[in-house]
Order: C-alpha cells, then sequence, then structure tokens
C-alpha cells in the first residue's frame, strides 16, 4: 500500500469516491459539447456501445489491478507482473496510467477556473439580461485576462490539494459523501427546471434518435475517446482508488455502479442543457464555450435564471473537483510510497507542478494563443497548447494505456488472480470478461487508433 492499512471506510465511500474520478467535466462540459458538435444521437449510440463493450470491462480490469497489487499504479503493475514472473518494466503501465492523470489535470483545472471565474458574476445578477453578444464578450474577457485565469487556476488547484493533503478518509472519502449526492441533486433540479423551461422534446430527438449520416472515422474516435475518459480508462485515478478497496467488496458490482452513474450525469447533463439550447434557438454545436456562452444567455432570460445558474456552475464545480482530487491523488499515492515522505508536502509538490504546467493552458487563450508549436504535425496543425495536451491525453495517450492494461490484465496476470479478484470463479460472465481483454477490446482499441493514424 502507499500508506500501509489505508482503505475506504465502507463500500460506498469507494463507489462514490470512484464514481467521482470517472464523473465530473468530462460529463457535464466534454460530452455535451462533444456530443453537440457530432450530430447529437449519432455519437451518443456509439458513445454507449464503447461504454458497455469496452468501458465496463476496463474499469473492472483496472479495480482488479489496484486491488491486487495493493499499491499506487506504478507500484500495483510491477509487484503483480514481478509475482507472475515477467518483467518488472510492466511498472511503465502504471506511470503512463499516472501520466495521463496528471497531465488531464493540468488543463481541467484550467476549465475549473472558469466556472469558479463565472461563479461570483453569477451570484451578482450579471447574467441577467445578458444577450448573446455581451455573453461571448464575457467570456472573451475571461480568457483573454493572463491574471485572471491565472488566479482562478490556482485558486481551484488550492482547493484539490487541500483536500488530497487530508488522506483517504479524512480527505477523498469525506468529500465524495458529501459532494456526489449534491452533484445528483442539483442535477436532477436543473433537468426539471429545463424541461418545464425548455424544449424537452427537441433535446430527446437530437440525443436519441440517430442521424447515422453524421458519422465518419472522427465521430467513432472522438466517441471511444470520450467514453475511455469519462471512465477514467487508461488513467491512474480508478486502478489508485481500487488499492483502497477492502477484498469482500464485489468488483464487477463496482464498475457497473461506476458506469451506471457515469451514463446517468451524461443524459442528465444532456437533459439539462440542451432544452434550453433548442428553446432559445442556441447552437448545439457551440463547442467548449457551450456552457459558458450560450447557457447564460439563455438562463438570463428566464425566471429564476441567475439562481439556476448559479446551482448550474456549483454543479459543475463540484463535478471538477471529484475528477481533479482523483487526478491528484494517483500521483500522491505514488510519491508517499518512498519512505520517510510527508503527504502534505507532497501533495503540495505534486499540485504545484501541476499549476506551473497548466499555465501553457492558461496562456494558450491569451498571451499564446498564437503560438503553435506542433505545425509541422498534421493532425495538430493551428492547435495551442491547450488544445495539444487536450488531443494528445484523450484520443492517443488513453488508447496507448487502454490497450496494455487488456493485454495486462487478460495476459500478465494470471487466471487464478483475477479469478480470486472477480469472485465469480470460472463463469460465463469471467469468461466473456477474459475475452474480452485479451482479444476484442485490445484488437479494437489498436484498430482505432490506427484508422486515426491513417487518416491525418
Amino acid at each position: 500500500m502507499a500508506e500501509p492499512g489505508v482503505k475506504f471506510a465502507t463500500r460506498l465511500g469507494f463507489i462514490l469516491a470512484a464514481m467521482g474520478s470517472a464523473v465530473g467535466l468530462g460529463n457535464i462540459w466534454r460530452f455535451t459539447f462533444m456530443a453537440g458538435e457530432n450530430g447529437g444521437g449519432a455519437f451518443i449510440f456509439f458513445y454507449f456501445l464503447f461504454i458497455i463493450f469496452l468501458g465496463i470491462p476496463c474499469v473492472i480490469a483496472m479495480i482488479t489491478i489496484g486491488r491486487r497489487g495493493g499499491k499506487s499504479p506504478v507500484g500495483s503493475t510491477r509487484a503483480l507482473a514481478i509475482a507472475e514472473g515477467h518483467s518488472e518494466n510492466w511498472r511503465f503501465l502504471g506511470w503512463t496510467a499516472i501520466s495521463i492523470a496528471f497531465l488531464a489535470l493540468t488543463f481541467f483545472s484550467v476549465i475549473a477556473g472558469w466556472v469558479l471565474a463565472y461563479l461570483p458574476k453569477s451570484l451578482s445578477g450579471v447574467f441577467a439580461g445578458i444577450t448573446a453578444e455581451e455573453s461571448i464578450q464575457l467570456f472573451d474577457d475571461i480568457q483573454n485576462s493572463a491574471s485572471g485565469m491565472t488566479f482562478w487556476h490556482g485558486v481551484f488547484m488550492a482547493m484539490t490539494m487541500w483536500i488530497v493533503s487530508r488522506g483517504v478518509q479524512n480527505g477523498l472519502e469525506k468529500t465524495v459523501n458529501v459532494m456526489m449526492p449534491a452533484l445528483f441533486i442539483i442535477l436532477l433540479i436543473l433537468v426539471f427546471y429545463a424541461a418545464l423551461a425548455g424544449d424537452i422534446g427537441a433535446a430527446l430527438r437530437f440525443m436519441l434518435i440517430p442521424d447515422f449520416n453524421r458519422v465518419n472515422n472522427d465521430v467513432v474516435l472522438l466517441a471511444l475517446g470520450q467514453a475511455f475518459f469519462s471512465l477514467s480508462v487508461g488513467g491512474g485515478g480508478v486502478m489508485n482508488y481500487g488499492s483502497y478497496l477492502k477484498k469482500q467488496a464485489s468488483i464487477p458490482r463496482a464498475a457497473f455502479a461506476i458506469a451506471g452513474a457515469n451514463v446517468s450525469v451524461d443524459m442528465l447533463a444532456g437533459l439539462a442543457i440542451f432544452p434550453i439550447v433548442f428553446a432559445f434557438a442556441l447552437e448545439p454545436a457551440a463547442g467548449p464555450g457551450l456552457i459558458f456562452v450560450t447557457l447564460p444567455v439563455a438562463l438570463g432570460q428566464m425566471p429564476g435564471g441567475p439562481i439556476i445558474g448559479t446551482l448550474f456552475l456549483l454543479l459543475v464545480l463540484f463535478a471538477a473537483l471529484s475528477t481533479s482530487i482523483s487526478m491528484l491523488e494517483s500521483v500522491v499515492s505514488r510519491l508517499v510510497e518512498q519512505p520517510g515522505t510527508s503527504r502534505k508536502r507532497v501533495t503540495l509538490i505534486a499540485g504545484s507542478i501541476a499549476w506551473l504546467i497548466g499555465l501553457g493552458s492558461v496562456f494558450s487563450h491569451n498571451i499564446w494563443s498564437n503560438f503553435t508549436p506542433l505545425n509541422f504535425i498534421p493532425m495538430f496543425e493551428g492547435s495551442t497548447i491547450f488544445r495539444i495536451i487536450d488531443f494528445f491525453v484523450v484520443n492517443n495517450l488513453i488508447l496507448v494505456s487502454a490497450f496494455f492494461i487488456t493485454i495486462f490484465v487478460g495476459w500478465i496476470m494470471s487466471k487464478e488472480a483475477t479469478m480470486d479478484e472477480l469472485g465469480t470463479g470460472n463463469s460465463l460472465s469471467y469468461r466473456m470478461w477474459l475475452f474480452i481483454m485479451r482479444f476484442f477490446a485490445p484488437v479494437a482499441i489498436f484498430l482505432v487508433a490506427l484508422v486515426t493514424i491513417l487518416s491525418y
């Protein structure tokens, strides 16, 4: 164990923490604008397919690695590989998982900073009667302020570091026990409000009726990347939380609960946002600025809009925090495995480095907005540091990590070890899962990656 004997106090604590790792900005911010940009129902159709046939089996795999190894992702992959008579170099799989979480934290904290910047404006009634032009200008002003974005990026990282520094039970578990139920309550309130004040019929048609004419290689790739990113597949968060899970807890049940919560938040977020978008003839393909540019216009014209807007921002903030603490914890868990280290000190160091790297994403929206360092690579042509890290993590590094996780669980770990962790024996469900890990998942991930490379 990173910290010997440390476990979640309850199975519910683990479920909520793992849900928090999966449920975050990827669901409320990224899922909605990705669905809006890529045809709604068609994107969601492939997204759900990937969740069911690849996402859930991979979540089971990651929890299995974490609990069996009992250490950080690096420590677990190394120990399990050695125990099975394989090279300790499999520890680099753990380092890849941690790197994904860490790099994602550097740019997600910037987006969370936008949320923090909007909160005082919403509370002060700035959105009341705001026009589309004024909303665009407000968002541009926030992004164009290098000092303001640096400050709010720092505030969010400080909040994340404070929670992680308090440890597993006093920090992570206590926080998610309050935050995750609050997230669902706020989301349900927003969906009810949107159903009454927006065009729920148009939203349902957009989300549930696929237009397969919109489908191309990019849509399929983005759906897979979103499914993996949304469930934290390939990242270190869920794997690390698995090391804190007690032996008697069921891994498959935990994985289905995590995926179920994830999909529920996806759909509820869409039902909270798209009815308002369609009721006010806004553009669902507004991109990353969907919830920051279009929604303030609609909410500013609706009765109770400022209150609902504030609730919505709190929802996004809670979602961001639930994910960021798992991202930082995956790094900290590795560092505190070293003898004589202090959780508070390594949390401060790791969080500060993430904040510094995140300045590249901060400045991508203002003073470095014309800095596109990888123009010589076709897929990164015209991309800022923010876009490069986002694309590299979500559509490249996650696929690499997920591919090797399936190989590790399917071929490196013994059947006896995985059967013991899953507690299913050599049942049909176990054999189906093992087939997915050994054959279906790695082939599917490889083919998607190959198509991506060939399309550029």
